[in-house]
């Protein structure tokens, strides 16, 4: 079983991140409003560039594998797609920003380039998702809005295969699929599971939370033919439209904020539980399988013995005592912050996770999180162990 690769980029937290084509790249927002790009060294990574244009914090980063831009959506109510170009002094390749006026009165939460990268989706607190293409003519972005049935902030996007239906997760507690059709831009789409005539702001499918939470994050399956959701009631569903089927899947740990498919039948989702865990299953059922966070390896990788840390008198039980009670308040010995540390990998939140990497037959091989402890880490989806504790008590 493959140990997951660690890398502590930041002190910060990490809300977002994104890889280039080649995984040389990833690009992060540290909880501010600059874009941190840094450039794989070795086993370590090394900030490279800084985008610096938007007001307020950075909610969304993606990055397009093909066409090699950037499109970034922040609190400040405005998107930006970066592009590379020569600097017209140095020669040199630098990011230059793009203004998208998506005509929003509050803050962008949520950026997805589409399969083609010939527009993305921008979801937003104003109740509307901005789908924003490029117009030749004039030489900018534009946007136009879904809106129509959402009832409050849009948390989460995802693009069907087809470049046209967009599945949208939102704090009405509801998931939707809609048609982004653009007429100038997509090409007629083919019948669907969904639908078969898909004119734009068509709502071709909307599933409630089981029971009353916010939607945090959705994605369809690989084929399209399926769509999942993570609610904040701590659940997870699979929706099979063409029965209609949808099978709730329910955990007494906390909240999912982010998911990710690995194949047609298999599933990563992540947040406040701060460890990665998979889902599989088919149209005859849903099961949580287990974690790629083996906590027994790292229970004993944080035994008394094997803490690491300065020799002599700054390593003695008296004055860890001390520092922990003038660091943290704790007055229970020198071990109290190790007992109280979690025994996962990610120590806090985990806020994104991605495919990381592929195998031959398209099926996802790695995935990559970021969380609140400023850490990046690479896991192996096929090692998977047994969950343990709360974790072991799930209802479908």
């Amino acid at each position: 079983m493959s140990a997951p690769e660690v890398y502590p980029i930041s002190k910060a937290p990490v809300t977002c991140h994104a890889f280039n084509a080649d995984r040389s790249q990833v690009a992060v927002s540290l909880n501010d409003n600059n874009v941190q790009i840094y450039a794989r060294q070795g086993k370590e990574w090394i900030l490279s560039e800084t985008l610096s244009e938007h007001d307020k914090l950075i909610t969304s980063i993606d990055w397009a594998p093909n066409s090699n831009r950037i499109v970034t959506a922040s609190q400040d109510r405005n998107a930006y797609v970066w592009s590379l170009s020569p600097d017209p002094l140095t020669g040199k390749l630098v990011w230059k920003p793009t203004l998208v006026l998506l005509r929003i009165n509050r803050a962008a939460t949520f950026v997805r380039w589409s399969p083609n990268e010939d527009k993305f989706a921008v979801a937003s607190g104003a109740r509307a998702i901005a789908i924003c293409s490029f117009d030749p003519e004039n030489n900018w972005w534009v946007a136009r809005q879904l809106k129509k049935p959402i009832r409050s902030t849009v948390l989460s996007l995802d693009w069907h295969p087809n470049n046209v239906l967009l599945a949208a997760g939102s704090a009405d507690m509801k998931a939707r699929v809609f048609s982004a059709y653009i007429k100038d831009v997509d090409k007629r789409p083919s019948p669907t599971i969904w639908g078969e005539k898909l004119p734009f702001n068509t709502l071709c499918g909307e599933y409630s939370s089981p029971a009353g939470g916010w939607v945090h994050a959705v994605g369809f399956s690989p084929s399209g033919d399926v769509l999942a959701f993570a609610s904040h009631d701590s659940s997870i569903s699979i929706v099979y439209p063409g029965g209609p089927m949808v099978y709730n899947i329910r955990i007494s740990s906390l909240p999912y904020v982010t998911l990710a498919w690995t194949s047609e039948d298999a599933l990563v989702a992540a947040g406040h539980d701060c460890q990665p865990v998979v889902f599989s299953g088919s149209e005859q059922g849903w099961a949580l399988v287990g974690t790629l966070d083996d906590v027994t390896a790292s229970s004993t990788s944080k035994a008394p013995g094997a803490r690491a840390g300065t020799v002599g008198r700054l390593n003695s039980a008296a004055f860890n005592t001390f520092r922990n009670a003038d660091t943290r308040g704790h007055t229970g010995g020198a071990d109290t912050a190790a007992d109280t540390e979690p025994l996962t990998v990610h120590q806090n939140t985990i806020t994104s996770v991605r495919p990381y990497e592929y195998s031959g037959d398209g099926i996802v091989s790695r995935v990559s999180t970021t969380g609140v402890d400023g850490k990046l880490v690479i896991w192996d989806v096929n090692a998977v162990s047994a969950l343990t504790g709360k974790m072991g008590g799930l209802r479908v």
